[in-house]
């Protein structure tokens, strides 16, 4: 469903809950003044692929500005290429949807901002994910910090009580204040509901190479927009929500996502917003991609320091969930397994780069409930976490290939250019190391 609002301009909401987009790497991210005819013909033309639209029209002496609220429909939004597109070969059997959201009963919703441009360029948003919906639940849960220069808060209960309620949220690094907020605010005056803790868990890398950091453009109303647009059904992945502005591996980065079937018909899925690694490491299905892709554009390189993130190498949030009977101690053994998919793409952890990872089960309702007497746990043997073990690391590598793959050619703040992965290349690389899948 699209729901239409003209409204006074602003920095521009685009909530992407579906599919990826259907254009290909190359294409860029533009902010030009749009004439009228432009205007009338981009609100004319119907679009499947990707919310794109005027930032703002001037029409006579009036200047208005679109926001486009895109509600879920579980359906996919156009032909979008993925990594297994491309002949990237991966191991593994994925679910239907290979996202996160093929863990039942799990949604993720996703507000986007893209507005401007110069100095005034806001390329950001927000990434969320509800465990079992759009109602406050607890889960097991654990985390592990394979570098922790980064932040997700509320990981001191997860670690300490080895749960976690409500909704896990992914945005910029100066926005997780806001985020955090708004999150306790939809539990408390949107869903109406009593919360036996208040410890939202909220990660952040950082976009300030590409996005108008300081400027705190995410607020309360798109963090809602993304937890009240939820879905359980395809994942946009590339530069939306949380990882508008996201950089990887010197291209274009931001949100991916993957799942594994395992034995016992149980699902994991990851869900990643990649902001990490240098151009010369990327390795893709074991070719050396970043080393045969060398700066091929005049301003294809990697992005210097930004004076608001001091230089950092990136950072990467890592979401890993089941609808296995995980306990606490098992769930942190899935989240140490994140840093091997990491590697297979080139991540060294590096000094000021913030990996950090969350994993939870849907599984055992009400078990982590905060009190009330003993309660009956279902949990598999140690002995049997191998596979999820081998799914955590293949899924964890897709994700960021998916996001790599799905991303485009963007130029934020100050004329900040950062191209696209391009994938024609990619296919070349991989037919030359005897790699491509088809």
């Amino acid at each position: 469903m699209l729901i239409m609002s003209i409204e006074k301009p602003a920095s521009i909401a685009y909530p992407t809950i579906g599919g990826s987009h259907a254009d290909d790497g190359d294409s860029h991210y533009p902010a030009p003044a749009i004439d009228e005819r432009r205007c009338h013909r981009m609100l004319m033309q119907p679009r499947t692929d990707r919310v794109k639209m005027p930032r703002a029209t001037s029409i006579g002496s009036a200047c208005i500005a679109i926001t486009l609220v895109l509600a879920s429909t579980g359906e996919s939004l156009g032909g979008a290429q993925r990594a297994r597109d491309l002949g990237v070969p991966f191991d593994g059997t994925p679910g239907p949807l290979n996202a996160i959201t093929d863990v039942p009963g799990l949604e993720v919703g996703q507000t986007t901002l893209i507005s401007g441009d110069g100095a005034a360029a806001v390329r950001t948003g927000v990434t969320v994910i509800l465990p079992q919906g759009k109602k406050w639940d607890v889960v097991f849960a654990s985390y592990f910090a394979g570098n922790g220069f980064g932040e997700l808060t509320g990981t001191s209960w997860v670690k300490e009580g080895g749960v976690l309620g409500g909704a896990i949220a992914i945005t910029n690094t100066w926005s997780v204040g806001t985020v955090r907020d708004a999150v306790l605010t939809w539990f408390d005056k949107s869903l109406r509901v009593g919360t036996p803790w208040h410890l939202p868990v909220v990660g952040e890398t950082s976009d300030a190479y590409m996005n108008d950091i300081a400027g705190l453009h995410v607020r309360q109303e798109h963090v809602w927009e993304a937890l009240n647009g939820a879905s359980k059904g395809p994942v946009a992945e590339g530069d939306v929500g949380g990882g508008t502005g996201m950089v990887a591996f010197g291209f274009k980065g931001g949100i991916g996502s993957a799942s594994r079937t395992l034995p016992g018909g149980y699902t994991l899925g990851v869900l990643v917003q990649a902001n990490t690694g240098t151009r010369e490491l990327l390795t893709i299905a074991g070719a050396p991609v970043g080393k045969e892709l060398p700066a091929n554009e005049p301003n294809d390189a990697p992005p210097p320091p930004s004076r608001h993130d001091g230089g950092r190498e990136g950072s990467i949030i890592v979401v890993v969930a089941t609808d296995a009977p995980l306990l606490p101690h098992q769930l942190e053994r899935l989240a140490r397994r994140v840093p091997m998919g990491l590697a297979r793409v080139g991540s060294t952890a590096a000094n000021g780069s913030g990996d950090i990872f969350i994993a939870f089960s849907t599984a055992n309702p009400g078990a982590a409930k905060a009190a009330g007497g003993p309660v009956d746990i279902s949990m598999l043997p140690n002995g049997d976490l191998d596979p999820f073990f081998l799914a955590t690391i293949q899924a964890t590598e897709e994700s960021i290939v998916n996001a790599l793959v799905a991303a485009k050619t963007m130029t934020g703040i100050d004329g900040h250019t950062v191209y696209a992965l391009p994938h024609e290349r990619l296919r070349e690389l991989l037919r030359k190391y005897n790699r491509l899948a088809r």
